[in-house]
């Protein structure tokens, strides 16, 4: 339930911001000219241009290849009242705030803009839930409760690996560990779907151990266990929309929407972004694209991107979490109760939790109940027909209330994040075998090319939060290996250089303070 991201405060890159040339590609007369050039118009690229206007710097253009202004926190119109005939508003990205904040602890800052919006919001009770299997319902809570206590012994591994400077592993492994391996058990899987799938939009096998917990424990714990589910009928990004309009005024020509970027040509001297329809050359840029885009290769860069921003872009995770929509003309669920986990007896994360919407503080009587899936299920029922994702959700709604009469339903909708050009998925995840080194290579700057949004944070990632760090040049960090202690008493002949080609001297990579043998 991670949505998502990280808005840099860019405090530091400000000082830096400095009459420049250009990247050196167009003549005088054939870009627009700005000081930066924003690329994107979510969260990250809003709170950019206001940081910006903040420190009385107003030359800046935000380009937006969508008509809106929030990215991935996107809404759309659904069914219809059946008091007022108007349709529904529902989120189709960005949907819960998480970890609100304690009586003297810090607050969530999207907690404080969804007050000062005042965004209908209501208490997601992960308690008020109802276990099913292919034979109905089936109470296996406690398997929940198991997994729990597995995962408050599993966190305190994870401290290990931090405190004791040990190699990251797989949060699987994490898991098996610490006694919870449930193999074929699919109740077991389904707790654990629950409990991490359902926040990571990845399995435990795909997420790392050390920053899965750490990312985790910063949100949860450092501001409070509280999820609360956003459903203002103005949409989710009108505390977005809000915050533009401190600094853009209307019709504010420095918002550039239904723009699409094409090319990014970057340099010591500036940038320039070269758009469906004409191009731009600035100073500066800031890239706020999603790990999707960039790993799907949707923005040519000029030159390519060195191999130690690429490494760190392709292995960085991008995962998908798709929210299905159903509205029918009755409620044949239990309306006072918000979620219904459905375990399968044959695939893991098949339609698996579902939530209503009809209750009590939601959109109350009507009718909405909603399934999510993630990650493999999410990218095959992407590539389906409506129809199909439609009636395997009812069979399995069929399955779960066998003595009801499950209607057609009279709405149905979700969204294909998989193959949105400038998005290739719904937020980011921490894979196995990322380090902190390969993740400052991947916010790192190349020129005058900034990187911001959720992914570019080490601390947020996946979450919807501001961590208020400024955009810095990073210090090089190195793995618990060093080249030393390659040696045959550990195992490695010095032939073994030779065989993978690492035999040589170094070779220094001034861009970024590395050497790499040759």
């Amino acid at each position: 339930m991670r949505w998502f991201f990280h808005a840099t405060a860019l405090s530091s890159l400000i000082q830096l911001f400095q009459p420049a040339g250009s990247a050196a590609i167009p003549r005088d007369g054939e870009c627009r000219k700005t000081k930066v050039a924003i690329l994107g118009a979510g969260v990250a690229g809003i709170t950019a241009a206001q940081a910006l206007s903040n420190a009385s710097m107003t030359d800046f253009l935000i380009v937006e290849r969508n008509d809106y202004i929030g990215g991935r926190v996107r809404h759309t119109q659904f069914g219809v009242n059946p008091e007022t005939k108007a349709p529904y508003t529902v989120e189709l990205g960005a949907n819960w705030v998480q970890g609100l904040g304690s009586e003297g602890g810090p607050e969530n800052p999207i907690w404080t803009l969804a007050k000062r919006y005042g965004l209908n919001n209501t208490y997601s009770n992960e308690s008020s839930i109802l276990t099913y299997d292919e034979k109905g319902y089936n109470d296996y809570t406690g398997v929940l409760a198991d997994f729990e206590k597995v995962y408050s012994v599993v966190e305190q591994d994870a401290g290990y690996i931090l405190t004791d400077n040990l190699q990251d592993t797989s949060f699987r492994a994490g898991l098996s560990t610490g006694g919870w391996k449930p193999k074929k058990d699919m109740k077991m899987q389904a707790a654990e779907w629950w409990a991490w799938d359902l926040e990571t939009a990845q399995t435990p096998e795909d997420s790392g151990f050390l920053y899965g917990i750490t990312g985790y424990n910063l949100t949860f714990y450092q501001f409070s266990e509280e999820n609360n589910y956003v459903w203002d009928q103005r949409g989710y990004n009108a505390f977005v929309v809000g915050e533009s309009q401190t600094f853009l005024g209307a019709n504010d020509t420095r918002l550039m929407l239904n723009t699409t970027v094409e090319s990014l040509a970057y340099s010591d001297q500036g940038v320039v972004v070269k758009t469906h329809n004409g191009c731009i050359q600035a100073d500066y840029a800031i890239s706020t694209f999603s790990v999707g885009v960039l790993q799907n290769d949707a923005i040519t860069f000029d030159p390519p991107l060195p191999r130690w921003k690429r490494e760190a872009i392709d292995q960085f995770q991008m995962g998908t979490y798709t929210k299905i929509f159903y509205q029918f003309n009755e409620t044949f669920w239990d309306p006072n109760t918000q979620y219904f986990l459905y375990a399968d007896p044959k695939v893991r994360g098949y339609y698996p939790v579902w939530q209503s919407l009809t209750g009590p503080g939601f959109l109350e009587g009507s009718n909405i109940i909603f399934v999510t899936v993630v990650e493999n299920e999410a990218y095959r029922v992407e590539q389906q027909p409506d129809e199909t994702t439609k009636d395997e959700g009812l069979a399995v709604l069929r399955l779960m209330f066998p003595d009801k009469k499950v209607p057609e339903p009279v709405a149905f909708c979700y969204p294909r994040w998989s193959f949105e050009e400038m998005a290739f998925g719904s937020y980011s995840n921490w894979p196995v075998g990322m380090t902190l080194e390969k993740h400052q290579n991947l916010r790192a700057n190349v020129g005058r090319l900034y990187f911001a949004g959720e992914a570019m944070s080490a601390q947020y990632y996946g979450f919807l939060q501001d961590s208020g760090a400024g955009m810095t040049r990073y210090e090089v960090l190195h793995g618990t290996t060093t080249l030393n202690e390659y040696s045959p008493a550990n195992g490695w002949l010095a032939s073994s250089f030779l065989a993978y080609g690492l035999g040589g001297k170094p070779e220094p990579d001034v861009s970024r303070g590395h050497a790499r043998l040759i």
